[in-house]
């Protein structure tokens, strides 16, 4: 059974810095391509960043280009968002997720994704 595990998430300010980890267990992490999301209360769940499983391909909504980074370390079948010049407008949980199938592209669709961590809340006072 596959497991997403998010932490690092928290209360800080804007200007702040964060780091989020996404632990995957029960399967061979490093072929699947990842992604974030993240869910504002009253709002949908939307894209954030996402990873190719090769070729280290990325992609990331335009409100956070620039600041923020999506990354993996395969010996610890991790992913991490890094997050830098955080806003009030990035106040959200924050979800990891891993797509069942080997590409060497990025998918941006919640449909496109398998597997759902349970989410870490970030939140950015101003």
């Amino acid at each position: 059974q596959v497991q997403l595990v998010e932490s690092g998430g928290g209360l800080v300010q804007a200007g702040d810095s964060l780091r989020l980890s996404c632990v995957v267990s029960g399967r061979t992490f490093g072929s699947y391509p990842m992604g974030w999301f993240r869910q504002a209360p009253g709002k949908e769940r939307v894209f954030v960043a996402a990873l190719s499983s090769t070729a280290g391909n990325t992609d990331y909504a335009d409100s956070v280009k620039g600041r923020f980074t999506i990354s993996r370390d395969n010996a610890k079948n991790t992913v991490y968002l890094q997050m830098n010049s955080l806003k009030p407008e990035d106040t959200a949980v924050y979800y990891c997720a891993a797509r069942n199938a080997i590409a060497p592209r990025t998918y941006s669709a919640i449909y496109q994704y398998h597997y759902w961590g349970q989410g870490t809340q970030v939140t950015v006072s101003s």
